[in-house]
């Protein structure tokens, strides 16, 4: 890892500081009378707040924390909590039993010890990257094991594969009925969301398990499965979780990024078909439908962070259009529903409530602090409406692992580079060993470059609202000031990359663009929001909301506030 001097910026939106926060949660979460299983619930509209275990806490909450610790420490270069962290690890490891599966354990909800296929994407993620992180030979030893217990479990037929319930056993699958009739539970759910870390394990261990898994499974989804409708829309069947948009666009993002993996262009355009119906059930800003039926109300940041990532797979595959679509979800909904703010959450320093095992009311308000809202509503921390199932809790412990990583997605693609070509996709500050970005958004329409390295091709992307007559790029190297124009129609890329060109280290590159503010009237699930933008930024949304509303305290200045900051830059990035 290379660092630099603290350097003077702006005082804008840094990700890797956000990845710092949110370690305060994942580490307070953990219960340390009870082996430092974490909690898995949050409620705070109740009085006093409290947090509570449940059937997610062993694979799935283990598996999260773990990615989510990596990636996080990995932005952020931070220690804290690290025996904690050790207890998490030493825990998934200790679910497994000799077939290779990671099973629930017992506690006041689980009453049948089983091996659930939803906690198995969670376990197969975190040991992906906690070997991506280390190259510690035991968990390519579990993981190795876990792939190939996950092959020899699936049901096989001539042309795909899938799991015919929800829980296995060690004894085998609990119905031989459920097999000989086809009795499979969701596709997307339990087969379609496992590719995407089977793909990364295959992608950086050479695992054919792996891979073979990802073959049937795709093909499962896309021809068999029915989870997708002819139009792109998600089956809101009963038997499809009715149209769960979380195990929707999580499946998306694998097919998305499996597609670029094979380079099979007709899966991108099934997931391009598909993503853009979800888009139309979601604001422009990030906020998404639980479902299409009961949870309709209840955005769960886990789906806002699946569309996050296949928005940037598809971005990848060439649909360049995405990346703002991408901005605006990690401007606002992912960020703004990080809970950095405690002073609405009711404080309770007492144990004598707490139901061990099961409940606690103590420092609640404190160990959550970074957290990700589980159930937010558009303008709102919590979810309380008078549809669908009211008020249920306000933190899931699988929202903070997947905001964790929807961090990390954003944060590894500000700036990419291919074939000696460097590209800024989004227009937020980071630094990296190539150059330094540093942006002034909301404020000023205004980005500044500081080159490390000689670069053969640089391509920035200019928002659409910007336009392209009002661009310019200023380019400062030992005293001499260039300056281009957007007015060069021969310097765009697919209309929205201007392309600098060869650049040179120590250059200094201020690119500015005309800001735009405009109204939107954005709907979810019936409701209207009037909602103020400043270029990719919601600056206020109306009506308010009730106990933590959201947006309506951003400050916006004509001159953007500076601070100094050392960037993190990285030697060896994961890359996922």
């Amino acid at each position: 890892m290379i660092t630099d001097t603290k350097v003077l910026v702006p005082d804008t939106l840094l990700l890797e500081e956000r990845a710092r926060q949110v370690l305060n949660c994942i580490i307070g979460m953990a219960d340390e009378d009870l082996n430092y299983i974490p909690f898995f619930n949050a409620d705070f509209v109740s009085s006093p707040p409290h947090m509570t275990h449940g059937d997610w806490d062993y694979g799935s909450s283990h598996g999260r924390l773990i990615d989510a610790l990596t990636l996080a420490r990995h932005m952020s270069g931070e220690t804290y909590g690290e025996e904690v962290e050790k207890h998490y690890k030493e825990n998934l490891l200790s679910f497994f039993k000799e077939d290779g599966m990671s099973y629930r354990q017992l506690n006041y909800v689980v009453k049948d010890i089983s091996a659930n296929l939803i906690d198995q994407r969670a376990v197969i993620l975190s040991l992906t990257t906690w070997y991506m992180a280390t190259k510690d030979s035991k968990v390519k030893e579990a993981a190795d094991k876990h792939v190939a217990a996950l092959k020899r479990i699936a049901i096989k037929e001539k042309d795909i594969w899938y799991y015919p319930a929800s829980e296995y056993k060690e004894a085998g699958w609990p119905s031989i009925n459920a097999v000989q009739i086809r009795l499979a539970p969701d596709p997307a759910s339990f087969c379609g969301r496992l590719i995407m870390p089977l793909l990364k394990y295959h992608e950086v261990t050479g695992n054919q398990d792996a891979l073979e898994l990802c073959e049937f499974f795709t093909q499962l989804i896309i021809q068999r499965s029915g989870v997708y409708n002819e139009d792109g829309s998600f089956n809101s069947s009963l038997a499809y979780r009715s149209g769960h948009f979380h195990t929707r666009i999580g499946t998306l993002d694998a097919l998305a990024r499996y597609a670029l993996f094979t380079g099979d262009a007709s899966i991108t355009q099934f997931v391009k078909k598909s993503y853009d119906w979800a888009l139309t059930q979601c604001t422009a800003f990030g906020w998404t439908p639980g479902d299409m039926q009961e949870q309709a109300y209840e955005h769960e940041t886990c789906s806002l962070v699946d569309l996050i990532s296949c928005g940037i797979a598809l971005a990848r595959s060439g649909y360049v259009e995405y990346w703002g679509v991408v901005e605006r979800f990690l401007r606002n909904h992912l960020t703004e529903s990080q809970l950095l703010d405690l002073d609405w959450v009711e404080k309770w320093d007492d144990k004598s409530m707490d139901e061990p095992g099961r409940k606690t009311y103590y420092k609640v308000a404190e160990r959550t602090r970074g957290a990700f809202a589980g159930y937010s509503a558009p303008n709102d921390f919590c979810c309380d409406v008078n549809h669908g199932r009211g008020h249920t809790s306000d933190l899931q412990l699988c929202c903070i692992g997947s905001g964790t990583r929807g961090l990390f997605m954003g944060w590894s693609n500000i700036i990419t580079e291919k074939a000696g070509t460097v590209r800024i996709n989004l227009l937020l500050s980071r630094g990296s060993k190539l150059l330094d970005v540093s942006s002034y958004l909301p404020h000023e329409g205004r980005l500044e470059l500081s080159i490390h390295e000689d670069i053969k091709n640089l391509e920035v992307r200019i928002p659409d609202w910007a336009g392209y007559n009002q661009v310019t790029v200023e380019r400062m190297l030992d005293g001499d000031t260039k300056t281009q124009t957007g007015k060069d129609h021969s310097s765009w890329i697919k209309k929205r990359y201007y392309r600098i060109g060869k650049v040179q280290k120590g250059e200094k590159i201020t690119i500015s663009f005309p800001l735009s503010e405009y109204k939107t009237i954005e709907k979810a699930i019936g409701q209207e929001f009037e909602v103020k933008w400043r270029g990719d930024d919601v600056i206020h949304i109306s009506p308010e909301g009730k106990y933590k509303p959201l947006y309506n305290n951003r400050k916006v200045y004509d001159k953007a506030p500076m601070r100094e900051v050392e960037y993190r830059r990285v030697e060896n990035e994961l890359y996922w």
